[in-house]
């Protein structure tokens, strides 16, 4: 394909189809889904805590400052985390093979690097 060829249908279910583009897909999904599932069992231990150890969330460490409190500011903490792993992972893994197989499609040299 040259750059002035407009991309068709088909030219989309030939990326879908490559081997490339499922390697893509199965990296993309090996990140995601485990941290996905990481984020979410440790907000909803949050959560769980916060309605059923009333006890422990309001456990002074410092001043006013109790066990609730610091565990609601690392759940802000730990969603700047996973951004920053994301970013990486995209970065070293996502990127450079995302970057090939639109250079393919749009028929430019620059994904022969």
């Amino acid at each position: 394909m040259s750059t002035s060829e407009p991309v068709t249908e088909a030219d989309w279910k030939r990326v879908q189809a490559s081997p490339e583009f499922r390697q893509l897909r199965r990296r993309l999904r090996n990140f995601v889904f485990p941290m996905t599932a990481l984020f979410l069992g440790w907000y909803l231990l949050y959560v769980v805590l916060a309605d059923y150890a009333h006890g422990f969330m309001s456990t002074k460490l410092v001043g006013n400052i109790n066990v609730g409190l610091v565990l609601g500011l690392l759940q802000f903490v730990s969603t700047f985390v996973i951004t920053g792993l994301y970013v990486r992972h995209a970065n070293r893994h996502l990127d450079p093979v995302a970057d090939q197989i639109r250079h393919e499609v749009e028929g430019t040299e620059e994904g022969a690097k």
